[in-house]
C-alpha cells in the first residue's frame, strides 16, 4: 500500500582511524527517508498502518513516554496518511508543552496521561478490553511498534541495501529492528546491537522470544542468534542519561561523520563502534554498515 517514502541514502565514512585499520564504513541514513517519521520508526509503523486501514479502524492507539520518538512518529505518520491517532503517555505529570507531545497534539493526536501503575497494565487483556470499550474500533500498536508487523517492516531495511557487509551495526531498544535485521541478513553477516541502557544484554532473551514467536522454530531461532552480538558497555549512565562526556563525544562524532546524531541512541552507538575499532575488535578489510535510526527530535529534550 505504501512505497518507501524516499530511498535510503548511503553515506561513506572516511577517517584516519578507518584507513589505518583498513576498514570500510557506510552509514545507512534511515533518518533521511522522511523528516518527521523517518528512521526505523517508519519501518515499524508501515505495516501496522496498512493493517489499521484494512480493518477500517477509526483510530490508531499506541503507547510511549513523554519524549517518545515512537509517539512523535506515529502522530506525524497518522496525520500524513489521514487516520486518527491516540497516544497513551506514561506519567500523569507529563509536560504537554514539550516538543514531542506539543507536536503530536498539533498533528491531532488525542493524548491521554496514564499513571505508572496503569501504564504497567497496558499489555493485559483487561486493559485492552477497556481501551476498546472507551474508544471503539481502534487498532492498537504496542509501545515502540514492537509486534509481528513491526518486525516484518524492519525486514525491509536490508532488502533495500547492498549485501556485501560483514557487520551490520544498530542501536537496540525494544529489539524489533534487530529482529527484522536478523531475519533478513545474509548468513555470513553479524548483527551488532548497541544497548543504550545498563544491563542491556537481557535484550538478547527478548529478541530470542520474538524470533521464536515469528518463526515458530526454536532451532531456526538459535541459528539466527549465533550471529547476534549485544554490547552494553556504552550506556553513559543508563537509558536516556546524558552527561558532559557524551555531549562532548557527540560533537566530535558529528564532525567526523558529517551527520547529526541523537543523544539516546546513535551517539552512544557510534561512540561504541569507533571505540571497538580502536581496540581492533574488527578484522582488517571488514565492511561495516551502521544504521542511523533517526530520533533527532528527542534532542530538544536535552537542550540546556
Amino acid at each position: 500500500m505504501f512505497a518507501m517514502l524516499k530511498p535510503i541514502e548511503l553515506k561513506s565514512i572516511f577517517s584516519e582511524l578507518l584507513e589505518s585499520r583498513n576498514i570500510r564504513m557506510d552509514v545507512a541514513r534511515l533518518d533521511s527517508i522522511h523528516p518527521l517519521f523517518g528512521g526505523n520508526k517508519w519501518f515499524k509503523l508501515k505495516f501496522n498502518i496498512e493493517e489499521a486501514k484494512r480493518r477500517n479502524a477509526k483510530a490508531i492507539l499506541t503507547f510511549g513516554g513523554a519524549y517518545s520518538n515512537h509517539i512523535y512518529a506515529t502522530a506525524a505518520a497518522c496525520k500524513h496518511f489521514n487516520i486518527s491517532s491516540i497516544g497513551m503517555i506514561r506519567g500523569e505529570g507529563s509536560d504537554l508543552t514539550n516538543n514531542t507531545l506539543s507536536r503530536a497534539i498539533d498533528w491531532e493526536m488525542d493524548i491521554h496521561l496514564l499513571s505508572k501503575l496503569d501504564y504497567a497494565e497496558k499489555e493485559t487483556e483487561l486493559f485492552e478490553y477497556q481501551l476498546h470499550e472507551q474508544f471503539g474500533n481502534i487498532y492498537i500498536i504496542p509501545e515502540g511498534g514492537h509486534n509481528y508487523l513491526g518486525i516484518n517492516g524492519c525486514m525491509e531495511i536490508l532488502n533495500a541495501l547492498p549485501k556485501d557487509y560483514e557487520a551490520i551495526v544498530c542501536s537496540v531498544g525494544s529489539g524489533t529492528t534487530i529482529s527484522g535485521l536478523l531475519l533478513s541478513a545474509q548468513s555470513n553477516q553479524k548483527i551488532i546491537g548497541f544497548a543504550p541502557m545498563k544491563g542491556g544484554t537481557y535484550l538478547k532473551d527478548s529478541i530470542a522470544y520474538d524470533l521464536n514467536q515469528f518463526l515458530g522454530d526454536q532451532s531456526a531461532t538459535d541459528e539466527l542468534l549465533e550471529r547476534l552480538i549485544i554490547i552494553d558497555d556504552y550506556h553513559f549512565g543508563g537509558f536516556a542519561k546524558v552527561n558532559e562526556e557524551l555531549r562532548g563525544q557527540k560533537i566530535k562524532l558529528e564532525q567526523l561523520l558529517g551527520l547529526e546524531l541523537d543523544f539516546v541512541y546513535t551517539s552512544k552507538m557510534f561512540y561504541g563502534l569507533f571505540d571497538l575499532i580502536v581496540k581492533d575488535y574488527f578484522k582488517p578489510n571488514t565492511k561495516i554498515l551502521a544504521l542511523h535510526t533517526g530520533g533527532l527530535q528527542g534532542n530538544k529534550g536535552f537542550e540546556n
